[in-house]
């Protein structure tokens, strides 16, 4: 079962190129899963039962797990046996008739207008925060993931035709537009990037570069943003994502239709891109009840 796991590991990884931090969670549920099954004495994946697999999810339960948690695994481990019924490494597929869990609908975080415009106000007095005002112009002008924007290279910008080739989840490109406020942060930023730049590690690729002039993690991005958040006084509870969230929701807002936004995002099923209707809808339902004349006094 061991071999199993690490041949299906090896494929998600190497064949369809899902994201480092998938492949780490995809691993350790697994993990978790194998564990559970040689304490049951299961020798081969052709003795798993369903029984055996929903008495699995039980366990979780008692140990505390949410919808959300318990979901993924669900997904997991219903990957792992199609991938090895089509192996032929099993006889059948036991998570066919799977229940799935149902979990409870959270709309994301976004920022008001007000609190975005101040967290892309920045005093430019050095050089951190020239590439700071133009990271976080592009994570909300282009609605980037922090991984798409700590991957970003100096070949990423294309000035000529204002867009950003942008590496998304599987490896696969787009192409986001790239509008005049983040392309005047960036050629800002171009021009005092030099100064960042350590002799000793020779002249980086990455785009935004760290005080030891390499690439900028995705720690660093949340700690830069967590520090504007608290020095503008800030009291959303805010993350990079919340950014892509605001970008999306201001597009809807302003008359964008969501196959574009899909498009903008890099999503693969528009269902994930219609979480954002609901938050307009939601707005919409406030300022109604708000404003509307005849509510009562």
């Amino acid at each position: 079962m061991e071999d199993d796991i690490k041949d299906y590991i090896s494929y998600i990884s190497l064949e369809r190129k899902l994201s480092k931090n998938t492949i780490y969670n995809y691993t350790c549920d697994l993990e978790n899963y194998l564990l559970y099954l040689k304490e049951k004495q299961k020798q081969s994946f052709n003795n798993v039962t369903l029984q055996d697999i929903n008495d699995y999810f039980q366990d979780l339960k008692k140990e505390g797990l949410n919808a959300k948690s318990i979901a993924r695994h669900i997904t997991t481990i219903r990957e792992l046996h199609r991938y090895l019924l089509k192996m032929k490494r099993i006889d059948k597929d036991v998570t066919l008739n799977m229940e799935s869990i149902k979990q409870e609908r959270h709309l994301p975080t976004v920022l008001k207008e007000d609190e975005m415009n101040e967290i892309l106000n920045i005093n430019l007095d050095n050089a951190f925060k020239y590439r700071d005002k133009a990271m976080l112009e592009l994570m909300y002008g282009a609605g980037l993931r922090v991984s798409e924007l700590v991957n970003l290279t100096l070949y990423s910008i294309d000035f000529q035709n204002d867009i950003i080739i942008i590496e998304g989840k599987g490896s696969k490109e787009r192409l986001v537009p790239l509008n005049p406020y983040a392309k005047d942060a960036l050629k800002a930023y171009l021009e005092i990037r030099p100064s960042l730049i350590k002799k000793q590690n020779g002249v980086p690729e990455k785009l935004f570069l760290n005080n030891h002039g390499k690439g900028i993690t995705r720690q660093g991005f949340n700690l830069i943003l967590k520090n504007i958040l608290e020095e503008k006084n800030i009291k959303t509870h805010a993350t990079p994502h919340t950014l892509r969230h605001t970008f999306a929701t201001d597009l809807l807002n302003n008359g964008a239709d969501l196959k574009s936004i899909q498009t903008l995002l890099g999503h693969s099923d528009i269902a994930t891109t219609s979480i954002y209707t609901h938050i307009v809808n939601n707005k919409l339902k406030d300022d109604y009840m708000k404003y509307n004349i005849r509510k009562e006094e």
